[in-house]
C-alpha cells in the first residue's frame, strides 16, 4: 500500500487534488516569491522557492488542536526527507483561516502550537541544546531535528515581510542555514542585501530582536514571531511547559 505524502512542491501533479483555499494561499505565495518590483527580502527563500526545493503542507484552522498534529505528521514527513530536496529547501505550512485575528491572538496561537508540537514529538530533543529558551543556543527542535521558524499572519500590515493572507509557518532546518554561514564573505553580503530589502519591503524599521544564532545577544524564540511594531513579550510562552517534556 502506497503511503499518501503530506508534502506539496510548487509543480507537483497532485496539486490538482488540492482544494480552493490551498491553490489560493500556493499562487498567493508564488506571487510573493517572484516579485521582481518588490523582491521578498529573504533571498534564500526565493532561490529555495525558483529551484523547486521548497515543500508545502497544509492544516486546519490554527485554533483547532487538530492542526497541530496534521502539522507534526507533516514536519516528522519533512525531516526524515529534507536533505533529499537540497541544500535551500524549507518547509511552508498553511492554515485554513477561519477567523480574524489580532497579531497578539496570533502570537499566542503560534506559542501553543509549537508547545504542542513539542508535546507529541515521539523523538528525545537533541542533548546538545538546551531546555531554556532564554539559553542563546536554544532553538525548536522537532524528530531531532534543529529548525528556525518563521511564523506570517494577515495581521500583520507594518511588516509585510511577516505578512500573509492565511496563518503561516516556514520551517527551515539548522543544517540549511548553517551551510550559508560556511563562507563568512558570502553570509555577511547576503545578511547586508536582506537587511537592506527589508528597509524596503516594510513600513518600520528592522525589529531590534532580529540577530545572529550563537550570538550571546541573540534569542532564537523572540525572532520566530515578531510583533507589527518594536513591542516584544519579555518572556517565552515555550517555557512554562518545559518541566512536563519528557527530556533527559
Amino acid at each position: 500500500m502506497t503511503k499518501i505524502s503530506h508534502l506539496y512542491t510548487a509543480s507537483s501533479s497532485s496539486l490538482q487534488s488540492l482544494e480552493d483555499w490551498q491553490l489560493n494561499a500556493l499562487d498567493k505565495f508564488r506571487k510573493k516569491m517572484t516579485d521582481r518590483e518588490k523582491p521578498f527580502p529573504c533571498i534564500p527563500a526565493t532561490i529555495g522557492f525558483a529551484k523547486n526545493q521548497l515543500r508545502f503542507g497544509f492544516a486546519d484552522d490554527p485554533g483547532n488542536p487538530a492542526s497541530i498534529q496534521q502539522t507534526a505528521s507533516i514536519l516528522k514527513e519533512f525531516t526524515k526527507h529534507s536533505r533529499d530536496y537540497g541544500s535551500y529547501t524549507s518547509l511552508i505550512i498553511f492554515f485554513n483561516q477561519k477567523e480574524h485575528l489580532s497579531v497578539e491572538e496570533y502570537e499566542q496561537l503560534f506559542w501553543d502550537g509549537l508547545t504542542g508540537l513539542s508535546e507529541i514529538d515521539e523523538v528525545e530533543w537533541p542533548n546538545e541544546i538546551p531546555k531554556d529558551p532564554h539559553d542563546p543556543l536554544w532553538e525548536f527542535c522537532f524528530h531531532r531535528e534543529k529548525y528556525f521558524v518563521y511564523c506570517a499572519t494577515p495581521a500583520h500590515k507594518n511588516r509585510q515581510s511577516r505578512h500573509f493572507d492565511t496563518m503561516m509557518l516556514a520551517i527551515t532546518p539548522r543544517w540549511v542555514l548553517q551551510e550559508f554561514m560556511k563562507k563568512e564573505t558570502l553570509a555577511s553580503r547576503l545578511k547586508n542585501q536582506i537587511r537592506k530589502r527589508l528597509q524596503h519591503y516594510d513600513a518600520i524599521p528592522i525589529h531590534p530582536d532580529l540577530n545572529s544564532y550563537g550570538a550571546d545577544d541573540n534569542f532564537e524564540w523572540k525572532q520566530y514571531f515578531l510583533r507589527d511594531d518594536d513591542t516584544a513579550i519579555s518572556k517565552c510562552p515555550f517555557q512554562r511547559l518545559l518541566g512536563t517534556f519528557k527530556h533527559n
